[in-house]
Parts: C-alpha cells; sequence; structure tokens
C-alpha cells in the first residue's frame, strides 16, 4: 500500500505546490504580527500543516484549548496563533499573533495551493478531447477544456477557462460562464450559469419539477417551462438537483455555497451568500433571503419564505415563514431555537418523573 504519510507528515500527491512563501510574505498575507520582533521574516515556510502533522518547514495554527499538547509538541518552524496560547508555545516556534488564526491559515494553503479552488481536469486535457461531441452550432470561448465523453449540445456557449468533466452532458442553448468547473457526469439543461461556478460531480440541473395537477384520471403533468439561473461564484456539491421552473426561474444567488445531495424544487428564489448544508430538501417556490443557512437535513414546504440572515438548525421542519435574523430549530416544526431547547428540557424533566412509565424503566 502507499504510503500517505512520510517522516511524520503528511504528502500532498494530489495538489501540485505553485510557490513557497516567506514568514515576510506570510506577515504581509494575512496581517500576523510577529511575536518576536527580531523573527526571521527571511525564513522560507515550504507548507502548511496541522499541529501534530507540521514539520521543520511548514506553518501551523492555534486557536483552541483543545490542542494545547500538539502545541507543545509540534515540530512546526512558525504558528499563527491566538494571544490567549502564546505563553504555552514551546521555544523556537515562530509565533505570528492574530485573530482568526484559523482563517490566516486558510489564506496561506490558497497562495500554495490555488489548484485545489477549484477542479482541474480529470484528463489533464487542453481544448476538446478527443471522445468529447461537440455540436457543431456550439460555441467554445479559447481557453475551454472538454474531457472525454462529455456531449455538449447545440447552441451551447462556453467560457473562457471553464472544465466540462468527463461524460458531462450540456444541454441545448445552455450558457456557462468563464472558470467554471462542471464535474464529471453532470447534466446541465434549461441553465444560464455565471463566471466562476464550480458544480461537483452527478449533480441534475435544469430537469423538469415535480408539478402535477391531481384528478379522478390520476396525476397529469403540469409544463415545466421556466428555467435554472445561477450567478457568479456559486458552488454545489455532488449529486445535488436544481429543478428549473415552472412559470418562473429558479434562481442561484451570488457566492451562494450548496453541499453534497440536496435537493432545491421549482421555481426556488436562493438569495446570494446563502449556505445550505447536505441532504436539505426546499419543496417548490421556496424564498430564501440573502446570507441563510441552513443545517443539514432541512426541510422547508412550498411557498415559504426564510428571512435575511436567518439559521435554521439541523434537520427541522420548516412549515411557516421565518423572520429576517432569526435561529429556528424543531424536528416536527421549526421554532426559535431558544422555544425548542425549552421543549426538549422539558420533555426530558417529564420522562425522569416518578412513575413515568419508559423503556428505561422496564429494563
Amino acid at each position: 500500500m502507499l504510503g500517505f504519510v512520510q517522516g511524520g507528515r503528511m504528502q500532498r500527491a494530489f495538489f501540485k505546490q505553485s510557490s513557497r512563501l516567506t514568514i515576510g510574505e506570510i506577515v504581509e498575507l494575512t496581517g500576523a504580527e510577529p511575536v518576536d520582533r527580531n523573527a526571521p521574516l527571511d525564513r522560507v515556510i515550504n507548507d502548511a500543516a496541522p499541529l501534530d502533522l507540521a514539520g521543520p518547514s511548514d506553518i501551523t495554527f492555534m486557536d483552541n484549548v483543545r490542542y494545547l499538547d500538539s502545541l507543545a509538541s509540534t515540530r512546526a518552524a512558525a504558528c499563527l496563533i491566538a494571544e490567549p496560547f502564546v505563553s504555552n508555545s514551546p521555544p523556537g516556534l515562530i509565533l505570528l499573533r492574530c485573530e482568526q488564526p484559523y482563517r490566516a491559515f486558510v489564506a496561506v494553503q490558497r497562495v500554495l495551493y490555488p489548484d485545489a479552488m477549484r477542479p482541474a481536469s480529470l484528463f489533464g486535457a487542453d481544448g476538446v478531447s478527443p471522445g468529447a461531441v461537440v455540436h457543431s452550432s456550439a460555441r467554445l470561448e479559447p481557453g475551454a477544456v472538454i474531457d472525454p465523453g462529455a456531449v455538449i449540445g447545440p447552441e451551447a456557449r462556453i467560457g473562457c477557462g471553464t472544465v466540462i468533466g468527463p461524460a458531462a452532458v450540456i444541454g441545448p442553448g445552455v450558457h456557462i460562464g468563464r472558470n467554471c468547473s462542471i464535474g464529471a457526469g453532470c447534466s446541465i439543461t434549461h441553465a444560464l450559469i455565471g463566471d466562476r461556478v464550480i458544480i461537483h460531480p452527478g449533480c441534475r440541473i435544469g430537469q423538469d419539477g415535480f408539478g402535477y395537477l391531481r384528478g379522478k384520471a390520476g396525476a397529469e403533468k403540469i409544463p415545466q417551462l421556466g428555467r435554472v439561473i445561477i450567478q457568479d461564484d456559486v458552488e454545489i456539491g455532488a449529486n445535488t438537483t436544481i429543478d428549473r421552473g415552472s412559470m418562473r426561474d429558479t434562481y442561484i444567488g451570488e457566492g451562494t455555497k450548496i453541499d453534497n445531495l440536496v435537493q432545491i424544487g421549482h421555481n426556488c428564489s436562493i438569495g446570494r451568500h446563502c449556505i445550505i448544508v447536505a441532504q436539505s430538501g426546499l419543496s417548490g417556490s421556496v424564498t430564501l433571503e440573502d446570507y441563510v443557512v441552513l443545517g443539514a437535513r432541512v426541510g422547508i414546504v412550498e411557498h415559504m419564505t426564510v428571512g435575511r440572515g436567518a439559521q435554521i438548525a439541523a434537520r427541522s421542519s420548516v412549515i411557516t415563514n421565518v423572520p429576517p435574523n432569526a435561529r429556528f430549530g424543531g424536528l416536527f416544526k421549526a421554532k426559535p431555537i431558544t422555544i425548542a431547547a425549552r421543549e426538549v428540557v422539558a420533555f426530558e424533566r417529564l420522562a425522569r418523573r416518578p412513575g413515568t412509565h419508559s423503556a428505561e424503566s422496564e429494563s
């Protein structure tokens, strides 16, 4: 079996490092302050790693009391560190004090490994690969990359720097902007997509919304005539589905991040910079205003609105409108999180009352 850890540190075989940074460049990049005024700003940092895996040419970070033991034993050259932990640091470790060490650490990683920011061609290709099928009326800007097995339909448009993964299908008239990444096996129809959008493998975007009229003869299909509009800088996780609209468009606002295995129904309107975590499901015509956060497995019934900045706890069922900046939770009916927490405590107290019949008392 191949070794993934050598000499006590992780080997990043799948990502090529673009550059190295000096301590001084890291200070400039992150705004961190060297604790020692005589810190060697010209010292070269080769990599970024967690406390326990960092080697003598790496930078690490420290922002949590749970990792004091790892801080004491780290072999890192330098550490981005929060003020409360400076006094716990071992001798010889170059300390770079900052308010948000992890955010600074991520900034360093982004510079060291820019290729990890979005998926590249899985075939290592440039241009249209052998085995890809591109319709004669499709328009590809110079610099677009089409991997083997991909199908680009009539009148589709693909922007410069965009990568279409193996076996992806881009339907007729679909527009995809510049510097996007469309993962392997995706199918995208009836959609207009902005720049710098990442769509991970297996996504289904633009298929029919789930719309039927029930009657004596059964369920009669409603035509789904809308589109999916995805603005700039959106990221959509693997195997997520986004239905096209019926009478109006399904809309995903700029900067929104959607996890794996999310279902977004027809006519939904998702605002800017929302976070939707895995296995959440939005029924038709749901509106999320800007900066909404949905925890894992949240379900929202049709035509509900979640106000700007609201947060919904994991596994909540939303059956009413949620006001702006509210924090809701609840398995059967989402409600203000403080009420949901009090209900849980009340149920637990009730279960512990003398004479209360429970499975525990039977055992």
